[in-house]
């Protein structure tokens, strides 16, 4: 049986105790993983072809390690510009062995349902008081001066995210959007929960170093965060 599932934004074909190179994942070594975006289940003669995913399909994997891949060198050269810069970048891979592939029944846990609204109550009519004879008005007293509404507070101050080498407008945002818009706050966010954050953002981003870089900015260390950032290769050791 073999089946082509997408992990990390990639496709691939895959067998039982097959080990496949992946883009690096947001799991620790040795835990187990599981996929249900599978396109396609091939068993024997039979092939089942997802529209586009087969509903209750699911592969089992697990990690076996963490590491980079080989060394991609990356020249850029303006003609009669004097401009050449070499860079040199390294994927950062996972390594995981696939275990089970289920055709059906691995099914998603079903949302929660929502309560039904309950049913509005008819409020009973205040009875009228009786009328009674006609009482000299008093005169009407001064009205007291209204409170002054109390000043608005300054917005909270935002720092620019986008000084943390490997963060750009993109992911400044959306770490905004999720609390995180300043470098006290990245500093004390973990990795993991960074990685979750930022899953949707396109591309292969590692935070590993985010959250140090972030201490020395909060902490004013310009100096020694522009060593460090000189020592990265895309936010990356």
């Amino acid at each position: 049986m073999y089946a082509i599932v997408e992990i990390a934004g990639q496709q691939f074909k895959v067998a039982k105790d097959q080990k496949v190179f992946v883009n690096r994942l947001s799991t620790e070594e040795g835990d187990k993983v599981s996929f249900d975006n599978v396109l396609l289940i091939g068993d024997g003669d039979k092939v089942t072809v997802g529209a586009p995913a087969i509903n209750g399909a699911q592969v089992g994997a697990k990690v076996v390690k963490h590491l980079k891949g080989d060394k991609v060198i990356v020249f850029k050269k303006k003609r009669r510009k004097g401009y050449r810069v070499k860079n040199g970048h390294r994927q950062s891979l996972s390594e995981i062995v696939i275990e089970s592939i289920v055709a059906s029944g691995a099914k998603k846990a079903a949302p929660a349902k929502k309560a039904a609204p309950k049913a509005e109550t008819k409020k009973a009519e205040p009875k009228k008081p009786a009328a009674k004879a006609a009482a000299p008005k008093a005169e009407p007293k001064a009205k007291a001066p209204a409170p002054k509404a109390a000043p608005k507070k300054a917005a909270a101050k935002k720092d620019d995210l986008k000084k943390i080498e490997g963060i750009g407008p993109k992911i400044a945002s959306t770490l905004a959007e999720a609390g995180i818009a300043t470098y006290a706050d990245l500093a004390k966010t973990k990795p993991a929960k960074i990685s979750e954050i930022i899953a949707d953002v396109r591309g292969n981003h590692v935070p590993d170093t985010w959250p140090e870089q972030a201490k020395l900015a909060a902490d004013g260390k310009w100096d020694e965060l522009k060593a460090l950032q000189d020592k990265l290769d895309g936010g990356k050791k």
